[in-house]
């Protein structure tokens, strides 16, 4: 998987469409990101609306009015919970966020009684990055939802990542524990997680995967580095995962390759019962198209 596209024919090579629930799709972006699944005919929309108008919503429903479903709720707060009540009465596969703060749909994921986080489950957010600097999509964690990884959230942050990299047909996706030098030290109690996140993917853990680091970034992603460090290892120069100490760490990342790396992202939250798309209200329908295609791809 080189590109975004080559997720989207995957996505599109699916017998079964996936139902995406879509909470306030308001915005701009939104619609044309759902507009372009329904033109191609890629996903069934289910549009959970909260009352709001807007220009762009009422001329997209009024050109597919026979091609969706529309759940219309009084607030945004009824709105995310009636979108989170469609995943898990088995009605929807996907979630994803319009114009609603992420903050209140994450209110309704994360209900203890009623949301989508299964009890002793971590939830993550996975990024993928097409970017014209490196010959393959890249993905990394976690850039929006946990802020230190303990050793329990690092192992859940691979697995998620891992399966989905497999499900888009990476065999054997290579994963980079990312650090400032590549050695470890007790300062820096992350380093001691990654010696045995690797004792746990050379038994077989994480499954077909290899695991290595710590490592930083340029070594990871360029083989020329790690040949000027002399450091040997089948991840090097060839990541495909990135899994950074810190959420300040990977969240400077996703802004810097978004803004220098001419990068285009995509995004899902994983660990819940089933995924959940929450872009930045200021992405483009581009950007919110490839996160629904990678989630509809995740959802299997």
């Amino acid at each position: 998987m080189k590109t975004f596209e080559d997720v989207v024919d995957l996505f599109r090579s699916h017998v079964s469409r996936k139902r995406v629930a879509v909470v306030c799709p308001d915005d701009e972006s939104t619609v044309g990101a759902i507009r372009r699944c329904v033109d191609d005919k890629l996903a069934e929309i289910i549009l959970v609306t909260s009352g709001r108008e807007s220009r762009e919503l009422d001329e997209f429903m009024a050109a597919n009015s026979d091609k969706v479903r529309t759940v219309e709720c009084t607030s945004v707060d009824d709105a995310a919970r009636r979108g989170v009540a469609l995943v898990r009465e088995g009605n929807a596969d996907v979630l994803m966020k319009g114009s609603i703060n992420t903050d209140n749909l994450l209110r309704a994921v994360l209900d203890k009684e009623c949301g989508l986080l299964q009890k002793g489950a971590v939830m993550s957010h996975l990024t993928a990055v097409d970017t014209p600097v490196y010959d393959r999509l890249i993905f990394f964690s976690d850039a929006a939802v946990i802020p230190r990884p303990t050793l329990e959230q690092f192992e859940a942050m691979i697995r998620y990542d891992v399966d989905i990299c497999h499900k888009i047909g990476i065999a054997e996706p290579k994963v980079a524990l990312i650090h400032f030098t590549e050695k470890v030290n007790s300062k820096f109690s992350h380093t001691l997680d990654y010696v045995e996140l690797k004792s746990k993917a050379a038994a077989g853990e994480f499954g077909n995967a290899i695991v290595d680091g710590p490592m930083d970034v340029k070594t990871a992603c360029d083989a020329h580095s790690g040949e000027m460090k002399g450091i040997s290892s089948p991840v090097v120069g060839k990541a495909d995962i990135l899994i950074f100490p810190t959420l300040e760490a990977s969240n400077t990342f996703y802004k810097t390759m978004s803004l220098f790396g001419r990068a285009t992202m995509a995004g899902v939250i994983c660990g819940t019962i089933a995924p959940v798309v929450v872009p930045s209200r200021a992405d483009t329908a581009d950007s919110k198209f490839y996160s629904l295609a990678l989630a509809c791809v995740a959802a299997g």
